[in-house]
């Protein structure tokens, strides 16, 4: 049976399955021990898991060959598009970090010489960050090669289903962000 749009479905849930999908074969057998159960928020959440666990080991082969990580990329990202300097705790919370993890990683990026830091006259405990030519260079270097590769990695759908895509995941997680706290508690 098909969805429109020609996915195949799963005959139990009426949700769209793709061949081959991990995800599916746990939810069957997970069906066959407890036919009860609505699997339907594990077809979800499984999958973007599984897609985040995928992407993480391709490891963004560009920033790869420039010597950066992905969270490292995001913090030089976050320096340049903003356009002004930014203090750590900006930072983290720009690149939804830990303020502990934005310290080691500012450390590495301004040893290579990507990141500069300036105190701040009023106050000796702030810093504040801005990228160096050179960072800024690496950055306007990087991102059309990154962005060309995350286009091939996407490259198995069409325009309209990754618009569509898009329009989804930023629908949940404009959700979640707003309430996973409250879901915590």
């Amino acid at each position: 049976m098909t969805a429109s749009g020609g996915r195949p479905v799963d005959e139990g849930t009426g949700a769209g399955t793709a061949a081959g999908d991990t995800v599916a074969a746990v939810v069957r057998q997970w069906r066959a021990v407890r036919p009860g159960l609505d699997t339907g928020p594990m077809e979800i959440i499984g999958r973007i898991n599984r897609c985040a666990a995928l992407l993480q080991q391709a490891e963004d082969a560009p920033l790869r060959r420039a010597g950066l990580s992905r969270a490292e990329f995001d913090l030089l990202g976050a320096l340049r598009r903003t356009g002004h300097e930014l203090t750590p705790g900006e930072l983290a919370r720009e690149t939804f970090s830990s303020g502990a993890a934005v310290t080691k990683r500012l450390k590495q990026l301004t040893e290579r010489g990507l990141v500069e830091r300036r105190g701040d006259t009023r106050d000796r405990r702030v810093a504040h960050l801005r990228l160096t030519d050179a960072g800024r260079d690496l950055v306007d270097g990087i991102l059309p090669e990154q962005l060309a590769y995350e286009t091939a990695v996407l490259s198995g759908m069409d325009g309209p289903r990754r618009d569509d895509l898009a329009a989804l995941l930023g629908e949940l997680l404009g959700q979640l962000e707003g309430r996973l706290d409250a879901l915590r508690a």
